[in-house]
């Protein structure tokens, strides 16, 4: 729960329930979106544009994954699959009926948040480990219907996907790509973090704390599920249509197993949280360019190490981030970040 600093008091209901509740946050909230539209795309490389449009896709996608396993304390180990199903079809709308993008990526996200019910039906009937299985089964029988599409999907070979047009404008350049990237990304965070103090957000955590006090509450506990399913699929289908069309093409290789177990990897880092999702997507994606400038290096310093070597402790190397933090922030970096936020509060008084 978030404590205001001392002699900061709520006088009315609406204040208590802001999502920027003082001035201060107000101003910096300000200042880091004039920072982040206005001041970073001016001295930022196409090389760190690319890095920046990446990270802001895959945090839409993961803010979808954290609906399920944040707010609804549910496992999905399909997330990349639905974001295959959003880029497949946003593709296939784009190039077969020749639809614009700004008709496409709805059409694309409602398609994956349709399957993602269908997926979620028989799947929420069981609990805990079945779920994660029951999603996993759907991932491969995804990939399959994809990969088997014939002239659909274009299988092994990759599918197109059209440049995104507003009028005679296009997104073609890196820059242009990142202002829409991070729009896209900025709505999502507010929408998601308004939905989470509705009547359908506080049903979810209730789920989550609790589903047999919640159904004796008189919350359908199934249809909740269902819900969280669908939205997390929408995201994912949302964030599948921005990557296939900034990439122009797609192939199932974009969309891996190992995908959707780094998505929830983002979150066990940087916290089941809305601000966690964030910390932990950024907080891989800059790990994983250190990692790609420093396998270089390994290999140089080592020559005795084959190519496949590095690569190989490369990935062990990510494993262990992952163990380190479920043994000394399990939490994540969110909690790490309050912790530390207040004790700026509290200091010099620390008791």
């Amino acid at each position: 729960m978030y404590k205001k600093p001392c002699g900061v008091f709520d006088e009315a209901y609406v204040q208590d329930s802001a999502l920027v509740r003082t001035a201060y946050r107000w101003f910096m909230l300000v200042l880091f979106l004039v920072y982040l539209f206005g001041v970073l795309p001016l001295f930022a490389s196409n090389y760190f544009m690319d890095v920046m449009i990446n990270i802001a896709i895959t945090v839409i996608a993961a803010l979808g994954l954290q609906i399920i396993v944040g707010f609804t304390g549910q496992i999905s180990l399909g997330h990349a699959a639905f974001m295959a199903v959003g880029a497949y079809t946003s593709a296939i709308l784009s190039t077969h009926l020749g639809m614009s993008f700004w008709i496409a990526m709805p059409l694309a996200a409602l398609f994956a948040g349709l399957l993602g019910i269908v997926i979620a039906m028989p799947a929420l009937r069981i609990r805990g480990f079945y779920i994660a299985v029951t999603t996993l089964a759907a991932h491969y029988i995804i990939m399959w219907l994809i990969l088997h599409g014939g002239n659909l999907t274009k299988g092994v070979s990759g599918m197109t996907a059209g440049e995104i047009r507003i009028g005679s404008f296009a997104f073609t350049s890196e820059l242009k790509f990142y202002y829409l990237a991070m729009l896209f990304a900025s709505v999502a965070v507010f929408l998601t973090s308004n939905m989470m103090r509705t009547k359908i957000g506080r049903a979810m955590i209730a789920v989550r704390d609790n589903d047999l006090a919640a159904e004796f509450m008189g919350i359908n506990v199934f249809k909740t599920k269902v819900l969280s399913f669908f939205l997390s699929a929408l995201y994912a289908g949302v964030a599948g249509s921005l990557l296939a069309h900034y990439q122009g093409i797609i192939t199932v290789d974009q969309f891996t197993l190992l995908d959707s177990i780094w998505m929830l990897a983002m979150l066990i880092i940087g916290g089941a949280t809305i601000v966690g999702a964030i910390m932990g997507v950024v907080f891989l994606k800059i790990l994983s360019q250190l990692v790609l400038f420093g396998a270089p290096v390994i290999g140089h310093a080592f020559p005795s190490f084959a190519a496949s070597g590095v690569a190989a402790f490369m990935q062990m190397f990510f494993g262990a981030v992952i163990i380190l933090f479920l043994i000394f922030e399990p939490r994540g970096l969110f909690h790490r970040w309050q912790i530390t936020l207040s004790a700026f509060r509290l200091w010099p008084f620390p008791y």
